[in-house]
């Protein structure tokens, strides 16, 4: 057992105890899918998509919603042509994001400017651990809503504050996205980089060693994008997604870091409703396994 496998196995018992580890040893034998996948593979079968961001597990043959195995083609974008996640990234058609599939194609954008693509262009959208990434989400998901074609699908994974090394920040709200929207924030803002150096927990993350590494790579943040600009609960991904016009149909918080959301894009200028997901008390809040979406919420 390699030093990085030591300490990875610490993190994960000082993050989720002993039953998150034995969760995940089990996990590598008996892949975990979410609840909603069968119902909504229909969503992404045969069809062509865009992933923002990644490749991502959460989307492979063993993860949480396999749809690189099912779909026809998906191209991928990402910020620059070097990431801390990817190394180097070749545009083209150099997405590979299945053994089984041809690959898509490749290009180089922010995710709230895709200069590339069409409206109405894709059967759907995926996205993991990125959106929290971007300093201006809103503006990310207007985009990515342009881009799908009427009746077409967002699968959207975000990071549960309370499972990652944010639990000790504030939940944004979404009249500061809005604010962000408005303003037309750029991904150079370092607003948010004082809270993130006094409560950024440094034991729950693996990318740097020390205070100083991190505020070193913090504050270049528009080069490498690591940050996570925004803290997110499941009431405040679904707050945005609905803001942005989309119809959700699914939202499932899950262990020990996920918050997913499967939403389409209504046809014929239709609003959506959401209703029963923006209660203070919606039915995922209570059995969500995060504590703070099971607090009482008087929004």
């Amino acid at each position: 057992m390699t030093i990085g496998m030591i300490e990875s196995i610490k993190r994960k018992f000082r993050s989720e105890g002993l039953s998150g580890l034995l969760r995940g040893a089990m996990r590598k034998i008996v892949p975990r899918r979410l609840h909603c996948y069968r119902k909504y593979l229909a969503c992404f079968e045969g069809k062509i998509g865009l992933e923002v961001g990644g490749p991502s597990l959460v989307f492979g043959r063993r993860g949480l919603f396999p749809v690189y195995r099912v779909a026809a083609c998906i191209d991928n974008l990402n910020f620059h042509d070097e990431t801390t996640w990817e190394g180097i990234i070749t545009q083209g058609r150099t997405f590979f994001f299945d053994k089984n599939r041809l690959p898509g194609s490749q290009y180089i954008a922010e995710a709230g400017n895709l200069i590339a693509q069409r409206s109405d262009s894709y059967d759907f959208v995926l996205s993991s651990h990125m959106l929290e990434h971007t300093a201006n989400p809103l503006l990310a998901l207007s985009e990515w809503m342009r881009v799908l074609r009427p009746r077409g699908a967002l699968l959207l994974v975000v990071p549960h504050k309370d499972g990652t090394f944010d639990h000790r920040r504030p939940t944004t709200s979404l009249a500061h996205l809005i604010e962000d929207l408005e303003r037309k924030t750029t991904e150079d803002d370092l607003t948010h980089l004082p809270e993130i150096l006094e409560l950024h927990d440094l034991d729950l993350d693996s990318g740097v060693e020390g205070i100083e590494a991190f505020k070193a790579r913090s504050e270049k943040n528009p080069e490498n994008r690591c940050l996570h600009h925004h803290v997110f609960d499941t009431r405040l991904t679904v707050q945005a997604i609905d803001s942005t016009g989309l119809q959700i149909h699914v939202v499932e918080p899950i262990r020990p870091y996920h918050i997913v959301v499967i939403a389409t894009k209504l046809d014929d200028g239709r609003k959506p409703d959401n209703r029963c997901f923006l209660l203070p008390d919606a039915d995922y809040c209570k059995s969500s396994p995060f504590l703070s979406d099971r607090i009482p919420c008087t929004a």
